[in-house]
């Protein structure tokens, strides 16, 4: 039809290059095309300080060639970046603020004396949670040097593409699944995706606690992902008194679940629900996708809602 909406949703992570094209409604969104690409060696770095992309022209040589294979004239995009590339964080604020720059100077004064680097040279973004009732002001807060953020949309406008958003890996995740999610008011997402475990614990519906972590692949990446998880789910009893979640929800690429399902159960003590892709996008005749391509563009499928 004329008039459908189309958002291109494009995740840059440590498998490479995905970029998926999405239309419909947002609760039942259809895959209209998709692409997987490589970088060539030395193109990018991830780091939370210094710029990422070591050779620029490369990388747009591969996001361009990858969106013209798309066949699709739409080039606003939103992004999906390693969560590695960034911090997360929950804060309390003390002091409540009138407005959005407000909120924004309140949160860097606070910050300013707890970062390694100086806050003016970091771009920051946040979400108001909720309000306790002492009055303090719950927000979610991400970062991210303004080095490393303004290289990627400068690279990326020079390859033809406008980003539009941009957003951490795991909360694209949260953002696709979300459907299936919101339904438990108090849950535990855990997430192995690209070799990076992620826990979120919501309570009444809003993140309570946040941890990434890389997990080197080798013979203890399992015990060290039920370390992980364990670890966070203390901290997070140590901080609020109990853990008062109902629902676990998992995310794993197909060939890990059989071995982390013991693992995720004994950590948290809750029958995992495994969530899967497929599940929650429709494909149209003609467009072919298996279960596997479809769990590795998931980070992208959530960032393309963002503009669907």
């Amino acid at each position: 039809m004329f008039f459908d909406k189309y958002a291109l949703g494009v995740e840059i992570g440590h498998d490479g290059l995905k970029m998926a094209v999405l239309t419909g409604e947002p609760v039942i969104p259809q895959l209209r095309a998709y692409r997987f690409a490589r970088f060539q060696p030395e193109t990018l770095r991830f780091s939370h300080r210094e710029p990422n992309i070591l050779n620029p022209a490369a990388f747009a040589a591969t996001v361009r060639d990858t969106w013209l294979q798309l066949l699709t004239n739409v080039n606003r995009i939103s992004l999906s970046l390693p969560d590695s590339v960034g911090r997360v964080m929950i804060l309390e604020l003390e002091t409540r603020f009138r407005s959005r720059d407000e909120g924004s100077d309140i949160i860097r004064w606070k910050l300013k004396k707890s970062l390694p680097i100086d806050i003016r040279d970091v771009h920051l973004d946040y979400q108001v949670l909720g309000e306790k009732e002492t009055g303090e002001v719950i927000v979610l807060v991400s970062l991210v040097a303004r080095p490393v953020i303004t290289q990627y949309e400068d690279v990326l406008l020079e390859a033809g593409l406008e980003p539009s958003s941009i957003d951490f890996t795991t909360f694209n995740l949260c953002r696709f699944f979300d459907r299936r999610m919101a339904l438990a008011e108090n849950s535990v997402f855990v997430s192995f995706y690209e070799g990076v475990l992620s826990v979120m614990i919501f309570n009444a519906g809003a993140p309570d606690f946040y941890r990434s972590r890389e997990i080197p692949a080798g013979a203890g990446e399992a015990n060290r992902i039920f370390l992980e998880i364990n670890s966070s789910l203390l901290a997070y009893k140590d901080k609020k008194g109990g853990l008062p979640v109902t629902e676990l929800f998992c995310f794993f690429p197909s060939e890990h679940v059989d071995a982390l399902r013991p693992l995720v159960e004994e950590a948290t003590g809750l029958e995992p629900q495994f969530l899967e892709t497929e599940r929650y996008i429709s494909r149209p005749q003609g467009i072919v996708a298996d279960r596997d391509s479809l769990n590795h563009l998931a980070a992208a499928f959530g960032a393309a809602l963002r503009n669907l």
